[in-house]
Formats: C-alpha cells, sequence, structure tokens
C-alpha cells in the first residue's frame, strides 16, 4: 500500500506512523504538511518520485497554505494526469461540518473519516485501508 498523507499536525503524523507500525501494515508513507507541498511531492518526475503507483491519499481539511478542500478542487478539476487526478482519497480530519462532507464527497472522495480517540480510532482506520487495498482491483 502507498500512502500520501496530507496533513498540517505533527501529532497526527506520528500517530498514523504509529498505527500503521502497530499494526504490522505494510506501507510506504510520505508525507506532506499541507496541499502545496503534495502538489510537489505528486509531480516530481518518474525517477525521483517516492510515490509509487496506486496511490491513497490520507487528506486533512484545515491546513495552511493549501487547505484540503482547495487541494481536492484543483486535484480533481485541474489536474491532467489521470494517475494523479483519480487518486483513491479518503479524508481524515476534525471537522464533523456537513458542509465539509458534503464538498468532500462533491470531489469523489472514497471517505470521510472525522479524527476520534487515535488510541482505538487510528487502527480501525489502517486496518480498513489494508482491506480496502487488499480487496479493490486497482488499473
Amino acid at each position: 500500500m502507498n500512502i500520501l498523507l496530507v496533513e498540517d499536525d505533527v501529532v497526527d503524523r506520528k500517530a498514523i506512523r504509529r498505527a500503521l507500525r502497530d499494526n504490522a501494515i505494510d506501507a510506504t508513507l510520505v508525507e506532506a504538511r499541507n496541499g502545496a507541498e503534495a502538489f510537489e511531492l505528486l509531480h516530481q518526475d518518474e525517477s525521483h518520485s517516492a510515490l509509487p503507483k496506486p496511490l491513497m491519499i490520507l487528506l486533512d481539511i484545515n491546513m495552511p497554505q493549501m487547505g484540503g478542500h482547495e487541494f481536492l478542487h484543483k486535484l480533481r478539476h485541474e489536474e491532467t494526469k489521470p494517475e494523479i487526478r483519480d487518486a483513491i482519497i479518503f479524508v481524515l480530519t476534525t471537522s464533523k461540518a456537513e458542509k465539509d462532507r458534503k464538498v468532500a464527497y462533491e470531489h469523489n472522495v472514497a471517505g470521510y473519516i472525522v479524527k476520534t480517540d487515535y488510541e482505538m480510532g487510528l487502527s480501525q482506520v489502517v486496518h480498513m485501508l489494508d482491506s480496502y487495498d487488499s480487496v479493490v482491483e486497482f488499473p
């Protein structure tokens, strides 16, 4: 499994790394602190890319510089490379706002996950990602 984690919070990034490790999930994890940094990583040429395909993106909504909604819009509507434009995206955020969920699903996210108790919640999230990766057939 190849994951691009787009998250500005250091503690949240560390918790996700720990959940993957503690649950023995075999994943390549690359981190970006905001949407702009994520786009830089996504557009590295193939010989320098640390992001093998197929790719899953875990995306926070509230980030500085380029937030999750702006990232989603740019990715789904302005991106010309299909392998990037069609990435599988799960929103992982603290926002319980109906508006945020609606906007995310309008941009074809695979799921909207509200960050809860990291001790139990993240374990379930990484197992769900692992199951998704093993069950779903990718192009």
